[in-house]
């Protein structure tokens, strides 16, 4: 066995009793250890990090699940249970078994993330906080996009990573410079329920193309951020955003704000991975001063 028995053990009360027969592990990212765990009954994905090190990690995560599956508008895996044993932290979701996206699968992933960005409140924000990554991802309310995003998202990250070095005095300034005129830049919409990482490895498509939504850093934010997420590393389909697009046209002019948005996932990513962002990070800043 892969992890301890006493661990085991004590899983398998939140498994209807069934006995584990198998465990492989699979790739989860930089963050977590993941597992298939095979029982009798069914199986089962099982996400393992350190208690001490990522405190409520998961319970940020099953919050954020919890608060897509209440749109009723797309799907995310069945969370089983989660908590902590010993330094564990863990969290069992049911076991999607996928395939490759088609077209219909694409189709209906635009479609249903369109239904649940019509999904409002009444502030930017949220009412806890959350992780990116790794990363403490703070999600004070506020009354408009530009103030949350400046205050909440862009702020924290330039802060952290001129702490560390890693972005210059000038890059400071002109970061300062893109807070001033960032109102100017688009057009306020309502909030929308936005998942918040929504790169290629945080959809899936079962065996029947339905699409579902997993590892969400989720808070009402402005739709664009979500879709310009989706252009980072790529992985989403044409018929994706043509589906999008007819249900719940994106205002003029969006494409032009991708990499607007797009700042803070690259701020991320220069705070976790380093110097190999910068460049990065600075082309689309200086293309928005």
């Amino acid at each position: 066995m892969l992890l301890p028995e006493r661990f085991l053990s004590y899983l398998q009360q939140y498994l209807n009793g069934s006995a584990i027969i198998h465990i492989s592990p699979i790739s989860g990212g930089s963050i977590n250890r993941v597992y298939r765990l095979d029982t009798v009954a069914k199986n089962y994905l099982l996400k393992l990090n350190s208690r001490s090190n990522f405190q409520a990690m998961f319970t940020c995560e099953v919050s954020g699940l919890k608060a897509i599956a209440d749109t009723d508008t797309i799907a995310v895996p069945e969370v089983i249970a989660w908590g902590d044993f010993e330094d564990y932290s863990f969290l069992v979701l049911e076991w999607i078994e996928t395939r490759r996206s088609t077209v219909k699968a694409s189709e209906v992933l635009g479609r249903q993330l369109a239904a649940m960005h019509q999904c409002s409140a009444g502030h930017f924000g949220l009412d806890t906080d959350n992780y990116m990554g790794s990363l403490h991802q703070p999600n004070k309310k506020h009354p408009s996009w530009s103030e949350f995003f400046i205050h909440e998202r862009l702020m924290p990250m330039v802060n952290m990573a001129s702490a560390k070095g890693l972005l210059s005095a000038n890059d400071q300034h002109n970061f300062e410079q893109l807070y001033l005129r960032l109102s100017s830049l688009f057009d306020e919409e309502r909030p929308a329920l936005i998942h918040g990482d929504l790169w290629n490895g945080n959809y899936l498509i079962d065996t029947d193309e339905k699409p579902y939504l997993i590892d969400p850093a989720i808070s009402y934010g402005h739709r664009e951020f979500d879709i310009a997420m989706t252009t980072l590393f790529g992985g989403f389909s044409r018929e994706f955003y043509e589906a999008y697009h007819e249900a719940f046209p994106l205002a003029d002019g969006w494409q032009d704000r991708l990499d607007l948005w797009n700042l803070y996932p690259l701020l991320v990513h220069l705070n976790l991975f380093g110097t190999g962002y910068l460049g990065q990070v600075r082309e689309c800043l200086l293309s928005y001063l």
